[in-house]
């Protein structure tokens, strides 16, 4: 394995402001090691009015997204993550009412969750605008199903605004996936998490009758069970793409076809998804594409963007969406995981 290692001395933001006082995370857990390729954040003159005498450094800027079909997706580890002062600075990031949230959460693992999940999505948003946002600088509004979106200034002009995102998050893991000029949906589950009920009584559930029938096909229990956390993920990525979430497209209202050789399909002949035209989603089950991989050998992670592919005529080119990972410590290090054993396709 060929070990590449870049570094490069972070330069200031240029609107400082002082951040909120950190409110004190115990965290405990331990680390892994992987090829990265690494920012370290250099010492700089404390300025004033920051607490801590900290001043925050740009991220190191990630690739262009080259077209609609490219997402990127950043995460961490929180049990990797375990230095108090660095916890503290993630926490600065925060708005008052992310940090009200967090507070709000019963223990100290979920408060610390919270957190990192909102610090992870400013820090990966600021990278895709070159820095020239300040991480906590972001705003954030929520359509009529409570999908968070980005609320741009009406006066800035300091960056483009094509950018969609979307989180997800387990005990283990947390992720956030970029797309450009789409709507992305990700979904990450635990490939050992277990079910208090019995696999084929949730499908029954929450599935439409052909997923149940190709779940009840296999019989394995083990296999079984990897196959309906496959579906999950994919049916979650889905309808967060939307907008909707499962208030609003129900999972027994599509079903998920599933082919490692011939890709994902999606089928809603008899859905009951609402058809508002002020969702501004047409085509439901036709413009959609989807991307199913095994992430760090333990989790299955879904993506699902938005297809343009009809409307620009290529209605039976299948082009695959266009898939690059990291795992970030943010200020910290950066890993590719993207081409590595941390990263295998299923379909």
């Amino acid at each position: 394995m060929h070990h590449c290692l870049l570094r490069c001395r972070a330069m200031p933001l240029l609107q400082q402001r002082p951040p909120w006082p950190p409110t004190t995370l115990g965290v405990s857990g331990s680390r892994k090691h992987h090829r990265s390729i690494s920012c370290r954040v250099m010492p700089l003159q404390p300025p004033l009015g920051v607490s801590g005498g900290r001043l925050f450094a740009s991220l190191p800027s990630p690739p262009p997204l080259q077209s609609r079909r490219e997402v990127h997706v950043w995460y961490l580890c929180p049990d990797e993550l375990n230095d108090q002062s660095q916890l503290d600075m993630y926490e600065e990031l925060l708005s008052p009412i992310e940090r009200q949230y967090a507070a709000s959460m019963e223990g100290t693992t979920l408060r610390k969750d919270a957190m990192l999940s909102r610090a992870l999505l400013r820090t990966t948003l600021s990278r895709y605008t070159n820095c020239k946002i300040d991480p906590r600088s972001f705003e954030f509004k929520k359509n009529k199903f409570g999908k968070p979106e980005i609320l741009w200034p009406l006066d800035d002009n300091i960056v483009e605004r094509p950018l969609h995102f979307n989180i997800s998050h387990t005990t283990s893991l947390i992720a956030c996936g970029i797309a450009m000029q789409a709507h992305i949906g990700i979904d990450i589950e635990e490939k050992k998490r277990n079910t208090t009920k019995n696999i084929l009584s949730l499908a029954r559930r929450y599935f439409t009758p052909s997923e149940v029938d190709h779940l009840i096909e296999i019989s394995d229990s083990d296999a079984q069970r990897k196959e309906f956390l496959k579906l999950w993920t994919l049916k979650e990525a889905y309808v967060k793409a939307l907008g909707m979430g499962f208030s609003g497209a129900p999972f027994n209202t599509f079903s998920i076809i599933l082919e490692t050789s011939k890709g994902i399909r999606i089928s809603n002949k008899a859905s009951n998804v609402s058809d508002d035209s002020s969702s501004g989603f047409d085509h439901l089950s036709a413009n959609w594409q989807f991307t199913l991989a095994e992430l760090n050998s333990s989790h299955y992670m879904s993506v699902c963007i938005e297809d343009d592919s009809r409307n620009e005529g290529l209605e039976n080119t299948q082009v695959p969406v266009g898939l690059k990972v990291w795992k970030t410590i943010p200020f910290v290090e950066d890993t590719l995981v993207s081409g590595t054993d941390a990263l295998k396709l299923i379909a």
